[in-house]
């Protein structure tokens, strides 16, 4: 597997899994120092789970994970990137442990600073892929935050069907959906995608958000940049060419 080949986060489109170069209101506490990574998951309802393989980890601490995750309301947040402000929605019904998630490693800052750094054009029938991701500290595709977290399907299995797979096995992630990455069942992390055209999945990936219509202009003007392949990448799936960094992710209240 090459670095372009991401470890954290892959991508089913057209039938097989793609893997290239791309993963509430109660305040955070840290279950140890930065530097000294715990080995047991936190005890409550969301068992964030320290890696054991941490090489490719930056880790800022586990998220507070009280007995009963907070499941109502949503959460704003801004990527303030280069290109632009991306406002996102974080809705904690659809996927209440992914946006505690979400919001601690907003707090640490984790995201400030981070390119996004895959850029997907897939157009040809059946394939069917819009999407930036970001949230990789390492910029390469294989950067994690040193735990993980399972997954909260019931909001991909909402979903409307792909035409064509009555059976729910391919689902529309509709233009300004908000999802993690991942490297399968339950290896939630950091990286996250925001989609600009309707997407063809499986329904392996969370939905915990939307962008918003001011975000989704910036989005446009990302994707409308186009693709750098690179050395590894190719016109479909790269890096995107104007470059996108999260200069600072800011929360921007709850309600």
């Amino acid at each position: 597997m090459t670095r372009t080949l991401v470890r954290s986060a892959a991508l089913a489109i057209a039938g097989g899994l793609l893997a290239s170069a791309l993963p509430f209101t109660a305040a955070p506490a840290l279950a140890a120092p930065p530097n000294e990574v715990p080995t047991q998951p936190t005890k409550g309802a969301c068992g964030f789970a320290p890696l054991e393989d941490q090489t490719y980890s930056t880790f800022v601490g586990l998220p507070n994970d009280p007995a009963r995750t907070p499941s109502r309301g949503t959460s704003g947040v801004v990527l303030q990137t280069n290109q632009g402000d991306i406002p996102v929605v974080l809705e904690r019904a659809k996927a209440p442990c992914t946006v505690l998630s979400f919001e601690f490693l907003t707090r640490t800052k984790y995201f400030d600073g981070t390119d996004c750094h895959r850029l997907t054009a897939y157009t040809t029938p059946p394939a069917a892929l819009s999407v930036l991701q970001c949230g990789d500290p390492l910029g390469t595709g294989w950067g994690d935050p040193g735990y993980s977290f399972k997954d909260e399907l019931d909001s991909a299995k909402a979903l409307g069907n792909w035409p064509g797979f009555p059976d729910g096995s391919r689902k529309v992630y509709p233009r300004g959906t908000l999802a993690m990455a991942n490297g399968g069942p339950d290896t939630n992390g950091s990286q996250f995608f925001l989609v600009y055209a309707d997407s063809r999945l499986r329904p392996d990936y969370t939905v915990f958000g939307h962008v918003t219509e001011e975000g989704m202009k910036v989005l446009d003007t990302i994707a409308a940049g186009g693709i750098d392949a690179g050395t590894e990448g190719t016109e479909q799936d790269g890096a995107p060419a104007i470059g996108v960094t999260i200069e600072r992710a800011k929360r921007t209240g709850t309600s």
